[in-house]
């Protein structure tokens, strides 16, 4: 056809293709119709050659976009022909139609070069029956990658049998299991009026008397009676636990013998109420609301050895550390100060406490790490490192902090509350995950003292209760605390 020719066509085909190629191939089915295909005369020339005769199929080049299988990932897939039932092998003639139109099937689908379903249909093939027809093959991720099945809950294979059940949290009784009557004991802040001894002998200030409560057969002993005119502040015992010392309303500590019922020494110094008290390995140290700090030595005649003037309210925490080398005071003046023995200044001075100081505990399991707890102003559990002055960590309790002290047993922390909740609560340190929380008391927890196995925690509060917790476990087995005590249940009566 020349160009003349061409142009009237209104076709504009290359010098070396005539009009005959083309035509169309008119033997569609019955159900599709030639008129359902556009014009030639309306098409561009290459929608014209991709309805090309067959005989052209070779040399027509596409422009459409056929994938390459090799990069598709078609191997994670395993076809299997179940779409229709198949009979076993040499159970009849069935089972050949179908494996011929599987073949034929994944033929169409996946081309003739897809290896995996070239093989014949037999024991061990992918061709095998009784399998899903569609089976993913899990690529096994690496440990880091975030669609691990492990990661997506969906592994329930080897993961369930390898992975450990969670730890069960330890658990505390929630009840106590013995309470004590004690008439007359005081709710003030400020006091320290409980205190038990290492020979596991309890004593409790009620009013102007001192009683020492055996634990081990609850024998009840009346220690000592100040008079009208004075009154217990607080009570401490030596670390040997034969000694015990007693502050007293007057300003005076007083040092009784705990099994004789004898009274050793009485000390002056302090102008007002001494409030709090503390023994080292041979020194005791006594905390007034006159601010003042004294240090006494029993071996020596002087009433006291020395004064540490650092506070400026009434002293109402002291705690010395394990080793004998730091002081801890807390006051009314929100501030927390540490002292050594070599000097009459405090070396450190910690003010983040934003109301008075009264509960102050030492860890045994930790040198130089001391823990602090605030006032209802306050209501925060502060840790320090005292070696560099460092807050190591502040937890808001929710209450007025009144007590603290450190398990010797355990690396836990057994906090006492007042305002406005009145609770115990029981920590697990570093992470202060909270253990337990026991009520019971009706008016602030302001005393507390550890039993000497370390198991055992009294609490007294402003209601004239004292209360025994089980809240930590043995040393050599620490397992779950079992809601028994050394004494039978029920109420008895301190005096």
């Amino acid at each position: 056809m020349d160009s003349t020719q061409r142009r009237k066509s209104g076709i504009n085909l290359p010098a070396t293709m005539s009009e005959t190629s083309l035509r169309l191939e008119t033997t569609a089915s019955p159900a599709r119709s030639v008129s359902n295909f556009p014009s030639p005369m309306t098409m561009s020339p290459r929608t014209i050659s991709n309805l090309s005769s067959p005989s052209s199929k070779s040399a027509n080049l596409s422009d459409r976009f056929i994938p390459c299988r090799s990069s598709s990932r078609l191997h994670t897939f395993g076809l299997i022909e179940k779409a229709s039932p198949v009979k076993e092998e040499g159970g009849g003639g069935g089972g050949g139609g179908n494996e011929a139109y599987s073949r034929l099937l994944k033929s169409e689908l996946f081309g003739t070069d897809f290896g995996c379903f070239s093989s014949p249909a037999g024991k061990g093939s992918p061709l095998s029956p009784n399998k899903n027809m569609l089976r993913f093959k899990t690529e096994h991720s690496g440990p880091n990658s975030p669609y691990s099945p492990s990661v997506l809950g969906h592994d329930s294979g080897l993961s369930s049998e390898v992975s450990t059940p969670p730890k069960q949290p330890r658990k505390v009784p929630k009840t106590p299991h013995k309470v004590l009557d004690a008439p007359a004991l005081q709710d003030d802040f400020y006091l320290n009026l409980v205190d038990w001894s290492s020979q596991n002998v309890l004593a409790v200030g009620l009013g102007t008397c001192v009683y020492l409560w055996s634990a081990s057969n609850s024998k009840v002993t009346k220690l000592c009676d100040l008079g009208p005119n004075d009154g217990v502040c607080s009570v401490q015992w030596t670390r040997e636990g034969s000694y015990i010392s007693i502050g007293t309303n007057l300003g005076q500590v007083q040092v009784w013998d705990g099994s004789q019922c004898k009274r050793v020494r009485t000390l002056s110094g302090h102008q007002t109420r001494t409030g709090v008290l503390a023994w080292s390995s041979r020194i005791l140290s006594s905390g007034s609301r006159d601010r003042n700090i004294l240090q006494h030595d029993l071996r020596v005649p002087n009433d006291f050895i020395g004064k540490l003037s650092g506070h400026k309210s009434e002293v109402c925490g002291l705690k010395w550390s394990h080793d004998d080398r730091e002081l801890a005071s807390g006051g009314n003046d929100n501030q927390l100060l540490v002292w050594n023995l070599h000097s009459q200044q405090p070396i450190l001075r910690l003010t983040e406490h934003t109301a008075a100081v009264k509960a102050i505990t030492w860890s045994p399991h930790q040198s130089g790490l001391l823990a602090s707890g605030g006032g209802t102003a306050d209501r925060c559990i502060r840790f320090w490192n005292t070696a560099n002055g460092n807050q190591l960590n502040s937890v808001d309790t929710g209450s007025q902090v009144c007590n603290l002290a450190w398990s010797k047993n355990v690396n836990e922390i057994v906090s006492t509350h007042g305002y406005s909740q009145n609770q115990i609560m029981v920590w697990k340190y570093p992470s202060m995950a909270k253990v337990a929380t026991l009520t019971g008391h009706s008016l602030r927890v302001l005393y507390l003292a550890l039993s000497p196995d370390g198991q055992t925690i009294v609490t007294g509060a402003g209601d004239e209760t004292l209360r025994f917790w089980n809240v930590f476990p043995s040393v050599k087995t620490p397992a779950q605390v079992k809601d028994t005590g050394l004494w039978s249940l029920g109420r008895t009566h301190i005096r």
